[in-house]
């Protein structure tokens, strides 16, 4: 993890339900536990992991699926492709099929040039 990741991990753990003020809840026997992963450059809690993580897809793309993600044509962002033809991330592919389908429907709007007639 490198120094970017780590920092977007880091705000990313006051998400966290065992999280409170630096303490970690889950292992908290009253003397106070710092919690392992606001201070680790590593993915080392099960729980930020499973339920805290999926919270910032880019991150969680970054950290776990590296091999196979892609850059959206659109914004840039790291993404997980559904298919080998996907180039925008969820945000972008929708906004993108939006404006395809308008520019379809304007240039299908359009007079054909044989069929229009002259007054």
């Amino acid at each position: 993890m490198d120094y970017r990741q780590y920092r977007r991990a880091r705000r990313l753990v006051r998400e966290c339900c065992n999280y409170d003020n630096g303490q970690y809840m889950a292992l908290d026997e009253g003397d106070g536990c710092v919690c392992v992963q606001s201070i680790s450059h590593s993915l080392l809690c099960r729980w930020f992991r499973a339920a805290v993580l999926p919270l910032d897809h880019q991150l969680e793309t970054a950290l776990y699926h590296r091999p196979e993600s892609r850059r959206c044509s659109e914004c840039g962002a790291l993404f997980l492709p559904g298919s080998n033809r996907a180039k925008y991330c969820r945000e972008c592919a929708v906004r993108m099929k939006r404006k395809h389908a308008a520019e379809r429907k304007r240039k299908q709007r359009r007079p054909c040039h044989a069929l229009a007639y002259s007054c």
